[in-house]
């Protein structure tokens, strides 16, 4: 059997990850690569040993009819164009998270995908964690009973990266859009993926990238400068409202003067969850309140969240297996994210 042939779109940071993972799935091949950066291009292809090199994606879509997939991993503005293309190529599209700069792209995507009766799947890589998995195994069997409140909280003392993730005009956003889409989808996943109905929200830009700290920032794009432009904002906080009276609270940050946060929480009538550092489950047990902790490190079914992100996306493809992570989700998520945004710019509600 054939492997299938997957182009990369996008030779960065995350399209380095997503690659490691395809070099371990015996199904596929990474076909081809495509980046505007030539000498970034080079050098990721030349990692993966991959020959078919492109900086124009109408060329290699045009030149390489036998492609059959494309993983999209380019700058946020780019995630609709880049994945209309392939999509209008015939081919299946993975496409990172957030799902595009805008609903009204998101939107479009899913038209474009269903049209050319194609897989949309998006890049919401904490679904596949083994931490996740346990706790939709617990939820699914009703031991945190009745669902109704989460904590979404992905905040980051001094962690700014700089290059494009400030620059609106490419990133659509700061923190809200590149940390809270992750901590916001995880947990409605978890909640049974109920519809958002409204928002609101507040955001603060008062500290900026901190550049001149002596306390390193930690990751940044290898072409970030100091002279970047940084138009994001620092922190957001959001209450999310959803059809079913459940409600999720959202911290979100780039700087802060606080504690460096990644909680993620879901709170039930009978338990709540806390996903974060491993599975702890905390209820009432013979009439005592007690704390249970997963041995998350015995699971069977453990394996890297990229591996699994990569090889559910390829086993959707080749077995038409459902899709656990669909554009549908990543419109809903983009909704949200749009609404924190205006609801933070207006001072009100926003209603979805």
């Amino acid at each position: 059997m054939s492997k299938l042939k997957i182009a990369m779109i996008g030779a960065g940071n995350i399209a380095n990850t997503h690659l490691a993972s395809y070099m371990k799935n015996d199904k596929a091949e990474v076909y081809a690569i495509c980046d505007i950066n030539e000498e970034r291009l080079h050098e990721t292809a030349d990692k993966f040993n991959i020959a078919r090199r492109y900086t124009d994606e109408d060329a290699m879509l045009r030149e390489l009819p036998e492609l059959e997939a494309a993983d999209v991993c380019v700058y946020n503005s780019s995630h609709a164009p880049c994945s209309i293309k392939a999509l209008e190529a015939g081919l299946h599209v993975m496409c990172e998270k957030p799902m595009a700069y805008s609903v009204a792209e998101a939107e479009e995507m899913i038209r474009i995908a269903e049209k050319n009766k194609r897989l949309l799947m998006i890049g919401f890589v904490l679904r596949f964690s083994n931490d996740a998995r346990i706790a939709k195994d617990f939820i699914d069997k009703g031991y945190l009973g009745d669902l109704y409140y989460a904590r979404a909280q992905y905040v980051r003392r001094h962690g700014n990266p700089g290059g494009w993730f400030g620059n609106r005009a490419i990133s659509a956003g700061g923190p809200v859009i590149d940390l809270g889409v992750h901590v916001i989808d995880l947990t409605r996943y978890l909640m049974g993926n109920p519809k958002p109905i409204s928002v609101y929200a507040v955001s603060y830009d008062n500290i900026g990238k901190r550049d001149y700290l002596k306390t390193s920032v930690g990751w940044k794009p290898k072409d970030a400068k100091p002279d970047d432009v940084c138009d994001v904002e620092d922190f957001a906080s959001a209450i999310i409202r959803y059809d079913n009276g459940a409600s999720t609270l959202l911290e979100t940050a780039y700087s802060f003067n606080g504690e460096d946060m990644a909680k993620r929480q879901i709170f039930g009538t009978k338990a709540g969850l806390d996903l974060s550092d491993g599975v702890k489950i905390m209820g009432e047990y013979n009439d005592f309140l007690a704390d249970i902790n997963i041995k998350t490190d015995h699971y069977k079914g453990g394996v890297d969240l990229f591996d699994a992100e990569i090889n559910h996306f390829i086993d959707c493809i080749v077995n038409g297996t459902a899709c656990q992570a669909p554009a549908e989700d990543g419109l809903a998520v983009m909704k949200i994210l749009e609404a924190i945004y205006e609801s933070a710019r207006t001072g009100h509600e926003v209603r979805l």
